[in-house]
């Protein structure tokens, strides 16, 4: 369906980072059309966290090595290399320029470019802020940590997919959330980009709490680590991988970006590429986005969302992607099931129909938008 348009308009809900954007642009060939991609988050650090690794991934300066480097240290990191968070705070201020008009953008990006991330600089201390999660997750296994960690990668993450994470980097991230240590170096520059406000109610009241509030369990590693064309990046040796997930995510991000890079047009300006691949929407128009949006994307966690409304926004032949509980370790496997069932009785109940693919994949639900039944025309005298 999507042939029949001049322009394509995407929309991503809680996606919270751009590699399906960047996937999307590698992979829209069509040079003859336009392609808008919207998205809508929680908060607008999410949004500014976007733009920043977009701007990392597009910006034309530096070799494809140094900026795959950069680009995973800055996306899977609570803390980097000093002299990588330089360069955040030189692309900060960059985008500052750009989105100079939306004063909550600017006002985020002004502070990712000013902050000297040390400790008493009244900038929240990204490991105490880790901790706390961890601690706030575990409860009272809190000191027989290791052992979860292990028990979550050898009986979860590994029957899952996600059997080329290894225990020494899994457990490194758990402890302290650094997944990538590409480099030689110290690891103790706070990665602000990673924390963002929480409305919290206390004592009757609500209040905006600055923190970390990702992913602590399943890493970042299943982004760009678990998967490759590469085979010989999954080769086994006594049933042991020799390459690890770190490997496969930077093979991975260095072919996205080599490719990004090659299309064979003018990589051209990182802001020209950024605003035109990242919109902010705080509440979809049904009217005005009434039948626009060609493809839709929406995060597990944001499933309650799966409704009528959707259809509303869908054009003719819409293309629906809900992200299922695959990876959502706390989850048993009566419950991943009843997820997956549960979205896709929502999704008949919005009015789309699944599409199962010969090749289905476990973490994703793909739906299309019904087409709706011609009435009976009757002749009138």
């Amino acid at each position: 369906p999507l042939q029949q348009h001049e322009e394509v308009n995407i929309l991503l809900v809680g996606s919270s980072d751009p590699r399906h954007i960047l996937k999307t642009i590698e992979g829209f060939e069509d040079t003859d059309r336009r392609l808008h991609i919207w998205v809508i988050e929680n908060n607008m650090e999410v949004i500014a966290r976007q733009l920043l690794l977009l701007y990392l991934a597009l910006e034309e300066n530096g070799s494809i090595h140094r900026k795959a480097e950069v680009f995973l240290e800055v996306f899977g990191n609570s803390e980097v290399r000093s002299e990588t968070w330089e360069v955040v705070r030189q692309a900060a201020a960059q985008l500052c320029h750009y989105f100079r008009e939306r004063d909550e953008l600017v006002r985020i990006f002004r502070t990712w470019s000013q902050s000297c991330t040390l400790e008493g600089s009244g900038s929240v201390s990204i490991p105490r802020a880790w901790n706390f999660r961890v601690r706030q997750h575990l409860g009272t296994r809190y000191d027989a940590r290791r052992g979860c960690f292990d028990w979550d990668l050898a009986m979860k993450l590994h029957h899952r997919g996600g059997g080329v994470i290894n225990n020494q980097q899994y457990v490194g991230w758990r402890e302290g959330g650094v997944a990538f240590q590409m480099r030689e170096g110290v690891y103790q520059t706070t990665n602000t980009t990673l924390l963002s406000k929480r409305i919290f109610t206390n004592r009757g009241g609500k209040g905006a709490v600055t923190g970390y509030w990702g992913d602590i369990v399943s890493s970042p590693y299943l982004c760009f680590g678990v998967e490759t064309p590469d085979q010989s990046l999954l080769q086994t040796q006594n049933r042991v991988h020799i390459k690890t997930a770190q490997d496969i995510s930077f093979a991975n991000v260095q072919a996205l970006l080599q490719s990004l890079t090659s299309r064979g047009r003018q990589p051209a300006s990182s802001q020209q590429e950024a605003e035109e691949a990242l919109a902010h929407i705080p509440t979809p128009d049904k009217k005005t986005f009434s039948q626009f949006f060609h493809s839709i994307y929406l995060s597990a966690s944001l499933a309650h969302q799966l409704g009528s409304s959707l259809r509303q926004i869908c054009s003719p032949g819409a293309v629906l992607v809900m992200e299922l509980a695959r990876f959502l370790l706390d989850l048993s496997a009566d419950q991943e099931r009843g997820f997956e069932e549960k979205v896709v009785d929502s999704a008949k109940a919005a009015g789309f129909d699944l599409w199962t693919p010969s090749d289905p994949d476990p973490t994703h639900a793909i739906f299309t938008l019904q087409t709706p039944p011609t009435p009976d025309l009757q002749l009138q005298e």
